[in-house]
């Protein structure tokens, strides 16, 4: 089930809000809970209900190992150590299995010129992200940093439908004492109000943003074959705006449907392409993925704490394996790999104290993160390189003809000046100016605009915040209506 879906929006979440009131303002606490469990659970086998086992399987291993951790209570002769690695060996040959064995089996075959028959796995929802989360749980719990209450509560932790597919990656401790306070069971409508707010952008950011971006996208990397120097241009921004306002739209709604039961989820995007160095992307894009590679891999490989040789291979390692995390494919491997890169060359040049003015530190950091993109997008390496020859000029540059009297001495370099008409190919796609208009507007809404987190702060339930809402809703709704339902990007990672 979709958050941009009618049933959704209409059944399945106004049903599952007034049931878990309900039961809460009579008392019946553990019903409530069961309820939302079963919600959730529902909420996700609705996408396929032969992955419900999985989940369970997952739950009742991960709930057993972090519970005999938390209590101390071994009956077998291992050390907690042990109990720890088997049960993050678990996850992780969970997440491989599904995840990277047919990426393995192919690898396998090119390499050695054999015939291993792949074995087809479709991804189930969610795996990574629950996965992750189930990890750092079991790390806490060794730590001693969980508070485990019973089994119930850990379904929720794991399951609670805002968060579970696509996050943020919650830890226990920031999720389940919101769920033992008893002022959180009885209906908040200043929750309710803000909750609906941000859900709403979230909402309109997916169906009237993304999804317009993802047609220009669509179109460069899937359907053409070559694209001119504007054509590529447009294609890595439309991504670029498609990868940014679907998924921080999915954690808008996240967050908006978490308010209604008065859970607050935690931020996971603060105006990333705000950002002034490629560090300080990383602290404001998938800000929960950040926080999980920085604790649970970084920090216990050194971090940065072992000299400037070890910090280096340390964030090289991390971004791999991030690259790794979001998809089976060496082009996420080397988008990874790019953004370690930058990270080591940015720790150099910080210890070089060389300065820059704040334009250009954006400028480099925003194109840099643009052109890196297209590796995370591209569905084959030839697919990236033929959109970068565009980028890069191999393919010919052609500019519009009104900007030849400011530009003409370009032509003795074999730059040519044509109609726009004639460069944006409609046939393919593309929509003539409409499509730099929209590039325009949202690159300027993520550069000036609060964001959503902000906006959120200075709520204010009021006619105008109510109109506001309204607006957003009905534009959201008569897209919806015309087009079918578009999955998150992120459901695929």
């Amino acid at each position: 089930m979709l958050f941009n879906s009618f049933e959704f929006i209409f059944l399945f979440l106004p049903i599952v809000f007034f049931v878990y009131f309900f039961l809460n303002q009579n008392r019946l606490i553990i019903a409530a809970k069961g309820w939302l469990v079963f919600a959730s659970l529902f909420f996700y086998s609705y996408w396929k209900l032969e992955y419900l086992p999985l989940i369970l399987t997952s739950l009742i291993f991960n709930y057993s190992v972090g519970s005999t951790l938390t209590s101390n209570n071994l009956k077998v002769k291992i050390t907690r150590k042990t109990l720890l690695i088997i049960g993050i060996t678990f996850n992780l040959g969970l997440l491989g299995y599904f995840k990277y064995a047919d990426f393995f089996i192919d690898n396998v075959n090119s390499l050695f010129h054999s015939n291993f028959a792949a074995l087809n796995l479709i991804l189930p929802l969610a795996i990574s992200f629950f996965t992750f989360q189930q990890i750092a749980y079991l790390v806490d719990s060794y730590k001693g940093l969980t508070k485990e209450y019973n089994l119930l509560n850990y379904c929720i932790f794991v399951t609670f439908f805002p968060q579970l597919i696509a996050g943020p990656i919650v830890h226990h401790k920031e999720m389940m004492p919101q769920f033992e306070t008893i002022k959180n069971k009885l209906k908040n409508y200043k929750h309710i109000a803000a909750g609906i707010f941000v859900f709403s952008i979230g909402l309109f950011k997916k169906i009237c943003i993304a999804d317009t971006f993802a047609i220009w996208a669509t179109a460069g990397f899937d359907h053409s074959t070559t694209l001119n120097f504007i054509e590529a241009w447009v294609t890595a921004f439309s991504y670029t705006f498609q990868l940014y306002f679907d998924f921080s739209g999915y954690t808008d709604m996240a967050i908006g449907g978490a308010l209604l039961f008065n859970i607050k989820l935690p931020i996971n995007f603060n105006s990333p392409y705000k950002a002034l160095n490629i560090q300080d992307f990383w602290r404001r894009w998938h800000i929960t993925l950040s926080r999980f590679l920085r604790d649970y891999i970084y920090i216990p490989f050194g971090g940065n704490k072992k000299g400037e040789l070890i910090t280096y291979r340390n964030l090289l390692l991390v971004f791999l394996i991030g690259g790794l995390w979001h998809g089976a494919g060496w082009t996420f491997i080397f988008w990874g790999f790019l953004h370690g890169v930058a990270l080591v060359i940015q720790r150099i040049w910080n210890r070089l104290n060389i300065k820059l003015h704040h334009f250009w530190c954006w400028y480099i950091t925003f194109n840099f993160v643009t052109i890196t993109w297209v590796f995370f997008r591209a569905t084959s390496w030839d697919d990236a390189i033929k959109v970068l020859k565009g980028m890069f000029g191999l393919s010919g540059i052609v500019l519009p003809d009104f900007l030849e009297n400011f530009l003409f001495f370009l032509q003795d370099i074999g730059i040519q000046f044509l109609p726009y008409n004639e460069i944006i190919n409609v046939k393919k796609g593309f929509d003539d100016y409409l499509i730099l208009l929209y590039i325009l507007l949202a690159l300027l809404v993520v550069c000036f605009a609060k964001n959503s987190v902000e906006m959120l702060n200075d709520f204010k339930p009021n006619l105008k915040t109510s109109l506001f809402v309204a607006i957003l809703f009905i534009f959201s709704f008569i897209l919806m209506y015309k087009a079918q339902n578009s999955e998150f990007l992120y459901f695929n990672f």
